[in-house]
């Protein structure tokens, strides 16, 4: 599980935006009615032209614009966090792969996300997250917007498990708060499948450990406790594969170390079933072309494939190429899998696999990489 260690300067607002000129102008002493503010909502995306052919026309502005636009009016605002915004992208061709690294400065003391295109191009950090600093929280992607989910934190030297759980939106460049947990929990697993996001196990408030599991529907903003686990589970990760969600590595009260079984989850039966050849100890995995990439602590040389059409692993051997390093972070752009190193050796070239590239020609360097030690990172289009 990922931790941060937030910046000197703390932000505790619920919803926090970097601000343009345009919402500058707009939160400055500009109090409207409630029937100025229906109207707004009410008038047409840009007048003139009919709403579909205005949709078309504000789903070809380049992303970097998003944030300004949404400073225009509500409506701009609202159709930009929508899922019709992200289908009218699609449509259109203009959809914008953009990849969010967590990032730690050398001397770990400092953590920030940033962005970066498939150029390698740096567009732009974050701003800080709202709540106090955390390890052992989750993230994942929904509907173009990152979830970072609960965690164990420090406050006033009491230590506890959060179930809070903030959603950054990618488009409009601000946090916001989602609804909490039912569980408090750290050291989980979670992914999203099927456009809803799961959590599973993890270790409580008591830092005991937990097999409740649950879901959340953003559609209500609601979280819904689903069937637990056989058995307790921390350490672990999850990902979602043909419409299932898998849960591997970690630890798990049924075992001795750590545990090869595979909890799948199947949404439609609402039922767990177990595989038993998992991968253990995995410091490093991500999703490409339905396949989970995993990378093992014991065998950081290789890469393990999963292919959960026939529940088969392939191994694939790392080159020396670009570094001596063992240790990675893992990172997906344009169908291919980056692998950034965890060593602070600024002359280091990130390695690319293609899983699409012609045999023998698979692997080469890149120079995509972020400013520091990659703790995380997840993929968004919009």
């Amino acid at each position: 599980m990922p931790g941060f260690v937030r910046e000197k300067k703390r932000i505790t607002e619920p919803n926090m935006c970097l601000s343009s000129p345009l919402m500058q102008d707009h939160s400055k002493g500009n109090h409207r009615s409630p029937s100025q503010a229906t109207d707004e909502i009410e008038s047409p995306l840009l007048p003139g032209l009919p709403d579909d052919v205005a949709k078309y026309c504000l789903a070809l502005v380049p992303r970097s614009s998003f944030p300004s636009m949404g400073g225009v009016c509500k409506r701009w605002r609202s159709f930009i966090q929508s899922k019709e915004f992200l289908m009218e992208r699609k449509i259109a061709g203009m959809l914008e792969e953009w990849l969010y690294v967590l990032t730690m400065d050398s001397e770990g003391k400092e953590s920030h996300w940033e962005v970066l295109d498939c150029l390698g191009q740096k567009h732009r950090l974050l701003p800080p997250m709202p709540g106090p600093e955390k390890v052992g929280f989750g993230t994942t992607v929904l509907n173009g917007k990152l979830l970072v989910l609960a965690g164990y934190s420090v406050i006033n030297g009491t230590a506890s498990a959060s179930a809070d759980v903030y959603q950054y939106d990618s488009c409009l460049n601000c946090w916001s708060k989602l609804a909490n947990l039912n569980v408090a929990r750290y050291d989980f697993a979670c992914a999203e499948v099927n456009g809803v996001v799961y959590v599973v196990g993890g270790y409580g408030v008591e830092g005991e450990s937990l097999s409740t599991a649950e879901v959340y529907e953003p559609d209500t903003d609601k979280w819904t406790l689903i069937e637990s686990l056989r058995r307790p589970r921390w350490g672990c990760f999850a990902c979602g594969l043909n419409g299932k969600l898998y849960v591997l590595g970690g630890r798990s009260s049924f075992t001795i170390g750590n545990s090869r079984f595979v909890d799948v989850y199947n949404p439609e039966k609402q039922t767990w079933c177990e595989m038993k050849n998992g991968c253990v100890m995995v410091t490093a995995h991500a999703v490409l072309e339905k396949k989970l990439f995993c990378m093992e602590w014991k065998n950081q040389r290789k890469l393990a494939i999963f292919n959960p059409d026939d529940n088969s692993w392939k191994m694939v051997s790392v080159p020396l190429t670009g570094s001596t390093s063992i240790g990675f972070r893992f990172g997906i752009l344009d169908g291919k899998l980056l692998l950034f190193s965890v060593e602070g050796d600024p002359g280091y070239h990130t390695l690319l696999y293609d899983p699409n590239a012609a045999p023998g020609s698979e692997w080469r360097t890149s120079e995509i990489k972020p400013s520091g030690l990659c703790l995380c990172s997840v993929t968004i289009k919009a």
